[in-house]
């Protein structure tokens, strides 16, 4: 039999609030273990919450980025449960009236393909504490200080047909929060987690199967294997006669697979009711346009621009686009060279963003600039040195030598173009090679890079290449 895979995603982004979603407490992370919580976040008789405003503008931002509706009233719910970590034993969150509902997000699929992922809802909540099972032996401790931190929570439609699939969804979010600059996007620390809700289905069968949400995956990869475990899972369990159970699983990623934790609740285990401590969300008009004023070019439309003013295939422009901060600095050292944006876009995804990668740095911390870049570039441009020794100069800079002319003059770089000179090493070259010289003209052409490698190498690399070529042509033909 053929199966079919329907995958949703619950992603839980930490908004970049520097105070909790309802108190004025802390949300900084590494604290020491409960010394951001305050009386509201553990629930303390008499105090009551506070709703913070910037959490909600963020909310409002995200669903203006999807094309959602921005609900102008939504209602603040008790999800109760009891668990070590939720000291209040119910959880505020958002159930009935969500503050962002039916979007969508367009993720791009393999060859240029794309398709359209629906965004059922995305509702504000807090966060609850954590248990730590390591440090201790034969206990757990808790850790409150992420309770009351803002989450929010995104949910898509159950669209998805593939591990991969729900990957280049999760990254396209991933890369859409932290654009908006609503979430630092730091899955290590759990600001951007997901949960992975799986089930199969014979091909062609409109019925969903039986699903299974797996818990807190906190990395891409761990996405695709989980999913990719439990889809295999699933369909070995139902073909051996088996049933699949609806169930709350973990992913373990030592062993590379999912294990039951619990049975998997339904909505009324929680007994939502709305919360009479806090008054139902109103946005006005005034408060949703200011939200709007504040979105960033998109992705998407900043990487068709870059495709449209720059000449740039899509694959550059995807890869220039990944970040706001990449995408400045590219625009940035376009501006200060004036022209070639190729050029530009080839050291900055390729020297430049491997300097980066390899010290682990942020573009802010970066030793050179964009317009240190554009110095550099325009001596390529100019012919002044090669792109090989481009790379040299580069380097040099990195290590703190900022100025790319200052390099090229200390180190004595300069590009050799004076036609005589670059004749006088070929002639050299050709008369130590006799050999080489008999079989190229003998019809063994490719001896011809052999003799543009010796040049080089005589030159120590600041003969320019295409004259070079061009005159070492003429004297092999004798």
């Amino acid at each position: 039999m053929e199966w079919e895979t329907v995958i949703g995603l619950e992603i839980h982004a930490q908004l970049a609030t520097k105070s909790k979603i309802f108190s004025s407490a802390a949300t900084a992370y590494g604290a020491e273990p409960n010394t951001q919580a305050c009386a509201i976040d553990l629930g303390m008789p008499g105090v009551l919450p506070v709703l913070n405003r910037e959490a909600v503008r963020m909310a409002a931002m995200f669903g203006l980025a999807i094309g959602a509706e921005v609900a102008r009233r939504s209602v603040f719910a008790r999800k109760n449960y009891f668990y070590p970590d939720l000291p209040k034993g119910y959880q505020i969150s958002q159930y009935e009236l969500p503050v962002v509902q039916k979007g969508q997000l367009v993720i791009d699929l393999e060859e240029g393909a794309s398709k359209v992922i629906g965004v059922t809802r995305a509702h504000l909540e807090e966060d609850a504490g954590k248990s730590l099972h390591e440090d201790f032996h034969g206990q757990s401790g808790i850790d409150l200080n992420r309770a009351g931190t803002p989450l929010l929570e995104i949910v898509s439609e159950p669209d998805l047909r593939s591990a991969k699939e729900a990957v280049a969804y999760m990254k396209k979010l991933h890369q859409l929060v932290v654009y908006l600059g609503i979430c630092d996007g730091n899955m290590q620390e759990g600001s951007f987690r997901c949960d992975a809700n799986v089930s199969v289905r014979p091909k062609g069968d409109p019925k969903f199967g039986t699903r299974a949400e797996i818990k807190n995956l906190n990395s891409f990869r761990f996405v695709e294997r989980a999913i990719e475990f439990e889809i295999e899972r699933q369909i070995d369990l139902i073909e051996s006669g088996g049933k699949v159970m609806q169930e709350t699983r973990l992913y373990d990623p030592d062993q590379g697979e999912t294990r039951s934790m619990r049975g998997k609740e339904e909505a009324n285990d929680y007994r939502y009711f709305p919360d009479p401590d806090l008054l139902p969300l109103v946005l006005d008009e005034a408060f949703i346009d200011a939200a709007r004023a504040e979105l960033p070019e998109l992705p998407d439309v900043k990487k068709q621009r870059f495709m449209e003013q720059y000449g740039l295939s899509a694959y550059d422009a995807t890869v220039l686009t990944v970040s706001r901060e990449l995408a400045g600095y590219y625009e940035a050292a376009v501006a200060a060279l004036g022209s070639e944006p190729k050029l530009c876009a080839n050291w900055v995804m390729g020297d430049f963003s491997a300097f980066l990668n390899k010290e682990n740095r942020e573009i802010a911390d970066s030793p050179v600039n964009a317009a240190q870049l554009a110095g550099l570039l325009r001596r390529i441009q100019d012919r002044t040195i090669s792109g090989k020794i481009a790379k040299e100069v580069f380097e040099a800079m990195w290590a703190g030598e900022s100025d790319a002319d200052a390099v090229i003059e200390k180190r004595g770089l300069r590009q050799i173009t004076d036609t005589s000179a670059i004749e006088k090493v070929i002639d050299d070259v050709i008369a130590a090679n006799p050999d080489q010289l008999a079989q190229y003209r003998a019809g063994k052409d490719k001896l011809f890079g052999f003799f543009v490698g010796q040049v080089m190498k005589l030159s120590k690399g600041k003969a320019n290449p295409q004259q070079v070529n061009e005159l070492l042509m003429e004297k092999l033909k004798g």
